[in-house]
């Protein structure tokens, strides 16, 4: 069943009843609820919003990840269950004992899934996709050539202008990509954890302060899916200098946009738990392909 995704952008107050979530909302005094068992995502946006500890309890319970924005209404933290799968023990030990060339194979696939995405997108675009095609096509094990930086410095000005440059901290639309991104890895680190593995331990990202290693990975070949959405956005409106309410649902509905992975269309949220799950079974050698999207 796909999951559907609770943003709160009022002072609430959740509590648990009945095996259900509660919100009251603390201006109108309304109170509604909502069963955990729908919930993939509960999303806290407002600095007065407070909760029960059964509230925690009960998400865990049902795999019910809860982000935390900061002042700037972006996410900055998560919580999610640490125990989502049946053999997430086995799972656990063959990820920590993969090998380095299992690491540098997994790490290929997953830079070549990501810039024939951005290609097809340049594509899609009525740009020239050539210089990318070309770039998929030449990366080796472990991409020690860094293909996957030489294909953003064609991908960004290609797809955003000449003058566009991709930083956190840039000008607008870098804070539409930026919230989409926050969200997208969220969505991967929840579908990570259900398939059993540790987010910590990436198999490319390593930073020892960086818990969510694994969620910066596998997420490299959705962000696509991302770039396009911030797209069809700007050809209707002019990059806001802050994101509104509205910028922010259109944002969190990429999770619900299809995506194609091998000949079947789902939603996002589905196709990055078939990517985990596939990313288990070659960690426990039943398969030697990532399943990824293609736009």
């Amino acid at each position: 069943m796909l999951k559907k995704i609770l943003h709160i952008t009022s002072p609430m107050h959740l509590s648990v009843r009945m095996s259900q979530l509660v919100l009251y909302n603390k201006q109108n005094k309304e109170e509604h609820s909502r069963p955990f068992s729908d919930l993939g995502f509960i999303i806290l946006d407002h600095a007065q919003t407070t909760f029960t500890q059964a509230v925690v309890q009960h998400a865990c319970t049902h795999n019910t990840a809860v982000v935390f924005c900061g002042t700037n209404h972006h996410p900055e933290a998560m919580l999610f269950r640490l125990e989502g799968h049946s053999t997430q023990t086995r799972t656990y030990r063959a990820q920590i004992a993969a090998t380095v060339p299992l690491m540098k194979q997994l790490w290929k696939q997953t830079v070549k899934a990501k810039i024939s995405n951005q290609a097809a997108l340049l594509k899609v675009q009525g740009k020239n996709d050539a210089p990318l095609r070309y770039a998929a096509r030449k990366v080796k094990s472990g991409d020690p050539e860094n293909k996957e930086a030489q294909a953003a410095r064609i991908y960004w000005p290609s797809l955003f202008g000449d003058g566009f440059l991709r930083r956190r901290d840039g000008a607008p639309p870098n804070n539409l990509l930026n919230f989409g991104y926050a969200i997208l890895r969220a969505a991967t680190a929840r579908a990570i954890s259900g398939s059993g593995l540790l987010p910590g331990i990436g198999i490319h990202h390593h930073n020892q302060y960086n818990a969510y290693g694994l969620a910066d990975d596998l997420m490299e070949p959705y962000r696509p899916f991302v770039d396009f959405a911030v797209l069809e956005y700007l050809e209707a409106n002019s990059p806001p200098d802050t994101l509104g309410k509205a910028e922010k649902a259109m944002l969190l509905q990429i999770l619900y946009s299809d995506v194609c992975i091998g000949n079947k269309i789902r939603p996002l949220m589905l196709g990055l738990s078939e990517t985990t799950a596939s990313l288990a079974r070659c960690f426990l050698k039943e398969d030697t392909r990532l399943s990824y999207p293609e736009l």
